[in-house]
């Protein structure tokens, strides 16, 4: 189990590095390939932690949760590589955000950015995050989106096979992305559910960590997101850890 965290800027958040040497974030080696991202959050104003106690939570749930989400994605998923990389995206624009993904050797990413770290109030809220991330690997969500973008394209491409270069791959890239969104709000769903596992078996509360969900825009139910109502997200996540 290792972690590699990236800074080369805001110094002042270096008690990251106490987890491990810093080192650069892979690039996606397809930067066509879909990515399942948690949320993004709104520019909103919010009392926010300071520096040092942001780099303690982030440091602490780093710490309790990567060995648990490895432990559960071995259990349920064997054969998946579950070396789980935590890095920091430590670009000054990047919007607060976090993300799952793959290196060019299948070893899963879990990235945040700086901005999504800093509008966090607690360490229930970080852990909840990383579990969410952490469930998306394990649940197999990115290898399923991909599926359904190449799926979507080959159905809309082969529509207007009869139309110009253009046309076609104009419907293709159409098809990808409507076969990315067709199930995207599951995926959400069912990575909350078990990432509300992984929080609380790491000894985090989930249900105060999704409150995080009451501080950011609202999809609703809108036709082709990405994200389902972030009530929807709170039910699911009061629901699982009520059963545990």
């Amino acid at each position: 189990m290792t972690s590699n965290f990236l800074f080369h800027r805001f110094a002042a958040l270096a008690v990251f590095c106490i987890l491990s040497a810093c080192a650069v974030a892979p690039t996606p080696t397809d930067p066509a390939k879909p990515k399942t991202d948690v949320v993004q959050t709104s520019s909103q104003s919010v009392e926010r932690l300071n520096t040092r106690t942001l780099g303690n939570n982030f440091r602490t749930v780093v710490t309790r949760v990567e060995p648990v989400a490895e432990r559960i994605c071995r259990e349920r998923s064997p054969g998946l590589n579950c070396d789980f990389r935590i890095v920091v995206d430590d670009r000054e624009n990047a919007p607060p955000n976090a993300f799952q993904t793959v290196d060019e050797n299948g070893r899963p990413i879990i990235a945040f950015t700086l901005s999504l770290i800093s509008v966090t109030r607690n360490q229930d809220e970080l852990a909840f995050v990383m579990a969410h991330e952490a469930a998306h690997h394990i649940q197999g969500h990115l290898q399923q989106q991909q599926q359904n973008a190449t799926l979507g394209a080959l159905i809309l491409g082969q529509l207007v096979s009869g139309a110009g270069v253009g046309t076609q791959r104009a419907a293709q890239r159409l098809g990808a992305s409507l076969g990315v969104r067709s199930f995207s709000k599951d995926f959400e769903l069912e990575a909350d559910a078990l990432g509300t596992r992984i929080a609380a078996a790491a000894g985090y509360d989930p249900v105060n960590g999704a409150a995080f969900f009451t501080r950011i825009p609202d999809p609703g139910n809108s036709f082709l997101g990405t994200h389902p109502a972030n009530a929807d997200r709170i039910a699911t996540v009061q629901r699982v850890a009520a059963s545990l």
